[in-house]
C-alpha cells in the first residue's frame, strides 16, 4: 500500500519578536527567508528549508517556556539535516548558544532557539 502521507511540508514554531528569531534561524543556522507569505494578520516569517519550510508565528504563547528539560532530545523539537555539524556548533558557541550532544550515539546536537523551541541538529552522510 502507497503511504498517504509523503513528507512534512512545514513546521511552524511561535516566537515573541520575528526579527530576533530571524537572528537565530537566517543570522546563525544560514536559512533562507521566503518573502512570499501572505499578510496573516500578525507577524511572522516563512523560512525555507529544502523542500519545507519553518513558519515562525509572532504570537502569544499558549505553551510554559520556563523548566522545560534541560536536553532538548527530551521535549517536543524540530529536526534540522544539517552538512557540518561541527562548523554550526562552533557557529551556535560563538553566538552563546548552548548545545548539547545526543546521548543516542549519532552525529548530532541539541539547543534551543532565542524563544526556548528546541531543536535538533543531525549530520547525515
Amino acid at each position: 500500500m502507497k503511504p498517504l502521507i509523503t513528507r512534512i511540508d512545514h513546521i511552524s514554531l511561535i516566537v515573541q519578536s520575528t526579527p530576533r528569531a530571524l537572528e537565530f534561524y537566517c543570522g546563525i543556522l544560514g536559512l533562507e527567508t521566503d518573502f512570499a507569505r501572505p499578510d496573516l494578520g500578525y507577524p511572522g516569517a516563512w523560512l525555507n528549508v529544502g523542500n519545507g519550510q519553518i513558519h515562525l508565528l509572532e504570537l502569544a504563547n499558549p505553551d510554559p517556556v520556563d523548566n522545560r528539560p534541560a536536553h532538548g532530545g527530551r521535549d517536543r523539537h524540530l529536526a534540522l539535516v544539517v552538512s557540518d555539524l561541527d562548523a554550526l556548533m562552533a557557529r551556535l558557541e560563538t553566538a552563546g548558544i548552548v548545545v548539547s550532544n545526543s546521548t543516542s550515539g549519532r552525529k548530532a546536537a541539541f539547543c534551543r532557539d532565542l524563544d526556548g523551541n528546541a531543536v535538533e541538529l543531525v549530520e547525515k552522510a
